[in-house]
């Protein structure tokens, strides 16, 4: 090319687009898609047009429709006919003057059918409707018994609320009903009984009393429409139609879980036989079964059993009974609720040559003075021997140096227990004064008694001290502060100081389980009990092992055995909020007895609370405050160790009285993921009183009494009650003043504070048992000497 040719300039040259492909060809877009063929997207514009819009959104609402019939009908399908499983209803009066068995009377006698068991005084009353199709088991309950309608209306279905006209729902009633509520409720029904209106009632002051009662129990179920008067025959058929038609309401901690009536409990040789309806979900002989008031056990076998209606038909056409599932040993579960700690797996240390060699020379300087032993024995103490006493009677004398070692053992058992409780140690004059009246007692006069319970610190002025100046102790003067607050240690930040959660648990720890991942364990077991057992509606025989006779005696209510999902018998660390009951006016303080009940469980147990915070806790170290009361108004955190439940699980807490049937509800709530690293840290303050400011610079008097505490607390970080931050300097003197620097000037009315902290671990939780209710009901009422005996 010769040189005089014309060329354009680089900028005025054509580029094609980035997004076109250079081989669009077909044989190029087959060989990409591979036989792929573009299906346009439903959400795109192109085909978004208002009809497809339309049609969409008709679509997903019938798909909502169909799943909520298919719902229902699985609800209802175990009712089916006559001959299937009847409805279970709990009959509850909530007046003294309210008899179960005069409503029921009334719902048999507007269908025209007859109740069976009414008459026999039996615990079950069956009737079937066939007008409505149905069959139903009625279970009616004492007014007043309290534990007997918690039990019945766990496994009901309907409950049917029973009001008088005239007599007012009084604190029992009240109680009741909002521990059911707190508990769960199924489908709610109120009514009033026939004849329980004065003759003189007209039919005006009538509905006004039914509107009363209405907004009465709106309180506790705002869906109630209406309280229906069962001295009408339309309101009595409304009422057998509410229950025959309708599917019942699903209680949240029953999803998922099974349990039996026992319609016939027999008991051989240990084996407890149950034969009822199984109910709820699947129930399988793997799993363990929960037998209130008895514990937990392991089934054998669950056989089949004929329907009760068909029993007499047995003798033309005889139905061997076949086995519908049965403990495989491989896979059943294990009635080994805790760990065996092992001592020997603790952190251990083997001694050098130099701490041997001490240890000897230590050795050999005690035992200085005292004659030889034989090899392999302990030294002899040498002990004056009466005449004419042997060494084994002589053994049984106590010398004035065993008393002296006792009693300076009971002094150190005293500290630990009011550093346990956080009171300020107690004198010498009364640990000798509570020593000689523990020796011999004397009956003290009036005017002493009166002094003495003057000083006595009662709960409700410990409750006022704790609102008023919470968390400060007093220093005390007769042990070091570093003696007595050995376990307390100081931390700069609550929020952000860390604080290992595994560091120095005690032995408890080591007998409780733990989930690696708790979700994920819930939802393998929740899938398991799917699939596993015996279909709801089937009625079965279940075999139980190793359940004491006293299981089979009749009781108030029938028997009700309810089936645990895996893992249910191992105990862990349980937290739980609770928030306090509106009505109750007592104290409630940490570690006070009460009576948990979860699920089909009811513990013993004495709480620990802390603060509840959202997000898993302040910071990243999830450490929780304690809290030594549970004040109105507030939403703590209860921790004890128990048996797990799976699921957000609602629980309550009772509280026992002089009536023993009739338990003060305490508070209500739910329980939160089992959590082994929550740390609950006990806050104690110490105050102290600037008695010299300048500027800055203060002395500080009355927090500590010796120099030594003063050196031993020195790291830790002062605060005062008007902001300000700052440490001790040095220590001044020989009673406890020290100089202390602060970030600011502070005031002659300011308080001098120090923050110890401690950590508190949950108390140990013991089954409730209903045998022991007439014992505890003697203490209650200060019978303590019939009970010792």
């Amino acid at each position: 090319m010769g040189e005089g040719v014309h060329h354009h300039r680089p900028t005025l040259k054509q580029q094609n687009k980035p997004f076109k492909s250079r081989h669009a060809t077909k044989s190029a877009l087959k060989e990409i898609s591979k036989g792929r063929t573009q299906r346009p997207s439903p959400k795109s514009p192109a085909v978004n047009t208002a009809a497809q819009l339309r049609f969409n959104r008709r679509n997903t609402q019938k798909q909502i429709q169909a799943a909520k019939r298919a719902s229902a009908v699985a609800a209802t399908r175990i009712f089916n006919g006559v001959e299937g499983a009847p409805r279970i209803v709990a009959v509850v009066p909530l007046c003294k003057d309210i008899r179960a068995e005069t409503a029921v009377r009334a719902l048999a006698t507007a269908c025209g059918e007859e109740v069976e068991g009414l008459d026999e005084n039996e615990k079950l009353w069956r009737m079937k409707a066939h007008r409505f199709k149905t069959s139903f088991m009625f279970l009616p309950v004492e007014y007043g018994r309290s534990w007997d309608a918690l039990d019945t209306v766990k496994a009901a279905d309907y409950v049917l609320f029973l009001f008088s006209p005239t007599v007012e729902v009084d604190d029992k009633g009240d109680t009741l009903l909002r521990t059911l509520q707190a508990q769960g409720l199924p489908t709610v029904i109120s009514a009033v009984p026939p004849d329980s209106f004065m003759p003189s009632t007209d039919q005006k002051s009538r509905a006004a009393i039914l509107k009363s009662l209405l907004s009465f129990m709106q309180y506790f179920d705002p869906f109630q429409t209406r309280v229906f008067d069962l001295s009408t025959s339309a309101d009595t058929l409304n009422v057998l139609r509410s229950v025959s038609e309708g599917h019942p309401g699903e209680v949240r901690w029953r999803a998922g879980r099974s349990w039996v009536i026992g319609e016939e409990v027999q008991w051989e040789e240990g084996t407890l036989k149950v034969t009822g309806v199984v109910r709820g979900a699947r129930l399988s002989a793997n799993r363990l079964i929960h037998i209130p008031d008895f514990g937990d056990y392991q089934l054998s076998k669950i056989m089949s059993a004929p329907l009760r209606n068909n029993s007499l038909k047995r003798s033309t056409m005889e139905i061997e009974p076949e086995v519908l599932s049965e403990r495989i040993l491989s896979s059943a579960d294990s009635l080994v609720s805790t760990n065996v700690p092992d001592d020997m797996t603790n952190e251990q240390t083997w001694p050098t040559e130099e701490e041997m060699s001490g240890a000897v020379t230590h050795f050999e300087s005690v035992i200085d003075g005292v004659p030889d032993a034989s090899k392999g024995t302990t030294p002899k103490r040498i002990k004056r021997i009466p005449r004419g006493m042997s060494e084994y009677q002589a053994s049984w004398i106590v010398d004035e140096s065993d008393e002296s070692e006792d009693n300076t053992t009971d002094q150190k058992s005293a500290v630990g227990e009011q550093d346990e409780e956080m009171v300020p140690l107690a004198s010498a004059d009364d640990i000798d004064n509570d020593r000689s009246s523990a020796v011999a007692f004397q009956d003290l006069d009036v005017e002493e008694e009166e002094r003495q319970l003057k000083e006595w610190r009662n709960r409700a002025q410990e409750e006022r001290d704790a609102q008023q100046f919470p968390d400060e102790i007093d220093t005390p003067q007769n042990i070091p502060a570093s003696t007595r607050f050995a376990r307390y240690r100081g931390m700069r930040s609550f929020r952000t100081s860390p604080w290992d959660p595994y560091e120095n648990l005690p032995k408890d720890y080591a007998r409780i389980f733990d989930f690696e991942d708790f979700k994920r364990t819930e939802r393998d077991v929740q899938k398991i009990a799917e699939v596993e057992g015996v279909e709801p509606g089937r009625r079965v025989t279940v075999y139980i092992e190793g359940v004491p006779r006293a299981a089979s005696i009749s009781r108030n209510v029938p028997l009700v055995i309810h089936g645990l999902l895996q893992h249910e018998h191992k105990k862990m660390v349980l937290h739980f909020t609770v928030q306090r009951n509106t009505e109750y006016e007592g104290s409630v303080k940490s570690k006070d007895p009460l009576i948990l009940c979860y699920g089909p469980r009811r513990l013993q147990v004495k709480p620990v609370y802390s603060q509840h915070t959202r997000g898993g806790g302040k910071g990243v170290n999830n450490v929780h405050k304690f809290e030594r009361f549970f004040w109105h108004g507030m939403t703590v955190v209860g921790s004890v160790y128990g048996p797990v439940i799976l699921g957000k699980q609602p629980c309550t807490l009772l509280r026992e009285t002089a009536d023993v049937e009739s338990p003060e509800l305490v508070a209500m709530g739910s329980f939160m993921n089992p959590d082994t690293t929550r740390i609950i840290a006990k806050r104690i303050i110490l105050t102290g009183h600037p008695f010299k400011i300048h500027r800055k610079t203060a002395t500080v008097r009355y927090m500590f009494f010796n120099p030594d505490d003063v050196q031993y607390f020195k790291p830790i970080q002062l605060h005062t009650k008007h902001g300000r931050t700052g440490h001790i300097r040095e220590s001044l003197g020989t009673h406890g003043y020290f100089k202390a620097h602060f970030d600011g000037p502070i005031t002659q009315m300011d308080t001098v504070c120090m923050a110890l902290y401690k950590r508190v671990y949950p108390r140990w939780s013991e089954p409730w048992q209903a045998e022991s209710k007439e014992s505890r009901h003697d203490v209650s009422t200060g019978d303590e000497d019939i009970v010792m005996d």
